[in-house]
């Protein structure tokens, strides 16, 4: 018997019908004799409707409010999955977030879990229920409902998991694993039968959107098995998602990720001293910007040129303030690009096979597709090119490394 832990996507509950469906998988579950934690999330489109609900009283509602506003969604989940489990003879019990007392800290709409009292949950789980537990919620040491933000539903799953010593944490979404890259892009793509949390998380921060970052660190943090099911196929391992381990060396690449919402930024003949990069920086960081890449080069005439990449989102925040600072730092020009992409390959393989890089770079040249920029970490290697190139880099990279093959090498 083992004890498992799903987590379900609004996606996967967005309907009656949905609903009654996963309710008929926890019971196969069940009927199999594991234990059976489910963690939801609130019917797809539901927290859209309740914001802007919130947007018709008030143009700047209080965080604290829309904690409490948000949060009924996942209640509702919660309610009519157990009433469903109970119609086909499985006795369950659901509980909010505050219920399982899910303390958090007191930053509302972005809350951080510090703490589970899982007391009442193992009680259950001894008893012989299924246990449903709202996602993304949770209560601050005042007592108050506290959200945990994007993927929190993830999140709380994963927190349930280890809080519960569990088998396994299973995501079911609308995808029945992780992919060697996004098959709307390239469908030659391949299922991974297993990653290692550090691949993940690498390929989650430079987009792919299966996992959310904060379960993916939650998961690596406290070794919680992930494994990414389909919600709406039956049968299949999906992708698992694991320590590394020792036969995982023979793979050089996991897979290719890719980001679509970048924009390159370039403040040109700065004077080149200490500080210079702080200067340019600085302000951008106050400004809340997030920046990603960053290049410098250096030219004969003691000038630098400084190359930045951010959030498209955050392209003409940046460029007026580079343009509001370059009088002040005396910059021959600034100029910036919001049509670019990043393209990423992720391995943990990269560590122990030479010529990964050039590879990547000779792939890429052969199409004709010009490299602006690079960054590279220990198991990934990140280039910026032109947005048109896009589809067919990531195609070229996906052939050159032989990753529709059986094996990635």
């Amino acid at each position: 018997m083992a004890l498992i832990v799903q987590k379900y996507g609004g996606t996967s509950v967005g309907s009656v019908e949905r609903i009654q469906n996963v309710a008929a998988r926890v019971k196969r579950y069940r009927d199999n004799g594991d234990d059976v934690v489910v963690v939801v999330s609130a019917m797809s489109g539901e927290t859209n409707r309740l914001i802007a609900l919130a947007g018709e009283i008030s143009a700047a509602p209080s965080a604290r409010e829309m904690d409490v506003l948000v949060s009924t969604g996942e209640q509702v989940t919660i309610a009519l999955l157990c009433m469903a489990l109970q119609e086909i003879g499985c006795e369950a019990r659901s509980y909010t977030g505050a219920q399982v007392h899910i303390l958090t800290d007191s930053a509302h709409s972005k809350a951080r879990i510090m703490d589970i009292d899982h007391a009442r949950v193992c009680a259950d789980i001894k008893a012989g229920r299924v246990v449903v537990v709202a996602g993304f919620q949770g209560v601050d040491e005042h007592g108050d409902i506290t959200t945990l933000g994007r993927g929190g539903s993830d999140t709380t799953a994963v927190a349930m998991a280890a809080a519960l010593g569990a088998d396994e944490c299973q995501i079911f979404t609308d995808v029945d694993g992780v992919y060697t890259t996004d098959p709307r892009v390239e469908p030659k793509a391949r299922k991974l039968d297993r990653i290692t949390f550090e691949e993940m998380l690498e390929m989650a921060s430079l987009g792919s959107k299966v996992l959310q970052i904060r379960s993916v660190e939650f998961a690596g943090k406290y070794n919680v098995p992930l494994r990414v099911l389909s919600s709406f196929e039956d049968g299949g391992e999906g992708t698992l998602i694991t320590l590394e381990e020792d036969g995982v060396e023979a793979a050089k690449i996991a897979g290719i990720a890719f980001n679509r919402d970048e924009a390159k930024l370039t403040i040109r003949g700065v004077p080149d001293h200490p500080g210079i990069a702080y200067q340019i920086l600085g302000p951008v960081g106050e400004a809340n910007i997030e920046v990603d890449m960053i290049v410098q080069n250096i030219a004969n005439d003691g000038t630098t040129d400084f190359t930045f990449t951010v959030n498209r989102s955050e392209y003409a925040k940046a460029m007026a303030i580079l343009d509001g600072i370059s009088t002040e730092l005396a910059a021959r020009e600034v100029v910036g690009d919001d049509k670019i992409v990043k393209i990423s390959l992720v391995g943990v393989g990269m560590r122990s096979h030479a010529g990964i890089a050039s590879k990547m770079f000779a792939a890429l040249s052969e199409e004709g597709i010009n490299i602006q920029m690079i960054s590279t970490s220990e198991i990934k290697i990140s280039v910026v090119v032109d947005e048109k190139y896009l589809e067919l880099g990531v195609r070229s990279l996906h052939e050159a490394f032989d990753l529709a093959g059986e094996s990635a090498d």
